[in-house]
């Protein structure tokens, strides 16, 4: 599949697909942020934390610390784990698809890669950016122009920060996963090279096929079409493919994949795709077992898991994400992004399909 293999339904059922992208890539990046460090919150750390908390099997958000014997968590946890969360966290992995929306709200589908740049200057604060961005938003300050900003002092160019902003390119693409990744590969190229700009490419295209694709499997082999088949991330990726169809355990499956990965790092895009798919795969289509998965993978756990979450709530439908994930966040978006602070998810969801209405 590389367009549209279905009709693409541009009303309600599209509308409540694309809240579904927006809610379950905020309440994935919510669930993932306490343990947002995986070097040291392991997955056998983050089950050792749930089991001691009574919290497996998981199906809320992350309880509290119930001691002082675990490593601390993200300086953000008391307003992301279950009973204290109003709202959205500001976090990055919700800022780049806010990000993005105003990108092709501003500068249509036609976008260059050097607008890109120049709304970061304009909206993102540089504080707010990290590793590839960071290091890509120097360069443009330093009058630098793409490619160079990706590879002048940058050492983060196949990390995962270009993954990150691919959602809004798959949810104003629906059902036309070539079509998400090109524009992907628009927006990736300010920061990254090789399996970074691939990492976009191939979550633009999961996104985007997960509006029409009959099966999640459908939808993960869908998006490597987009990637070349040779790159170190479409191995990966059909390498979980394969020990999800050979029954591997899902436990199993991660040793597997944490070997196979093992020195590129827990914020690279090869191991972290791998726990992405993993968690898609093993969730089965159920939202709160993909974003549990997801999330207990580890490594980079809040960006996983909002990605995750975005494709499991595109498959599912606002509707169908259940209420202990979207009703804390009370509708309602925390983003550095200027302009955008405290803005209604609803908002975004309907600004956002009214562009996938119009290219429809």
């Amino acid at each position: 599949m590389t367009a549209v293999d279905t009709a693409v339904d541009t009303g309600p059922a599209l509308a409540d697909r694309i809240l579904g992208g927006w809610l379950g890539r905020i309440a994935g990046n919510m669930l993932g942020k306490p343990v947002e460090q995986g070097d040291v919150w392991t997955r056998d750390r983050i089950d050792r934390y749930l089991r001691a908390a009574d919290a497996l099997p998981l199906t809320d958000y992350l309880p509290e610390p119930a001691g002082d014997d675990d490593p601390p968590l993200r300086p953000e946890w008391r307003s992301c784990v279950r009973g204290r969360i109003h709202g959205s966290c500001r976090d990055d992995d919700v800022d780049y698809a806010i990000l993005g929306l105003d990108l092709l709200e501003t500068h249509g589908f036609g976008f260059t890669t050097e607008q890109v740049g120049e709304l970061w200057l304009r909206r993102l604060p540089y504080l707010q950016t990290f590793t590839a961005e960071r290091a890509a938003y120097r360069n443009l300050a330093n009058g630098l122009k793409p490619p160079l900003t990706a590879t002048y002092d940058n050492p983060y160019q196949e990390w995962i920060g270009a993954l990150i902003r691919a959602d809004i390119h798959g949810w104003t693409s629906p059902g036309d996963p070539r079509r998400a990744a090109l524009l992907a590969r628009r927006d990736a190229v300010l920061s990254h090279t090789g399996n970074g700009v691939y990492g976009a490419m191939w979550a633009a295209a999961l996104i985007a096929a997960a509006f029409t694709a009959p099966t999640v499997r459908a939808a993960v082999d869908t998006a490597l079409t987009v990637i070349p088949a040779g790159s170190r991330l479409a191995r990966t990726v059909r390498r979980a493919l394969a020990l999800h169809e050979a029954g591997l355990p899902w436990e199993d499956a991660l040793d597997t994949l944490a070997e196979e990965t093992a020195g590129l790092g827990w914020i690279h895009t090869v191991p972290n795709a791998a726990v992405i798919t993993s968690g898609l795969l093993y969730g089965g289509g159920d939202f709160t077992r993909t974003i549990a998965l997801t999330v207990r993978g580890g490594l980079d756990t809040d960006s996983n898991g909002a990605t995750a979450g975005s494709v499991a709530g595109v498959m599912t439908g606002a509707a169908s994400v259940p209420a202990q994930w979207k009703d804390p966040l009370e509708d309602t978006v925390r983003s550095a992004v200027f302009g955008f602070d405290g803005v209604s998810i609803g908002e975004l969801a309907e600004r956002t399909r009214c562009l996938a209405r119009l290219d429809a």
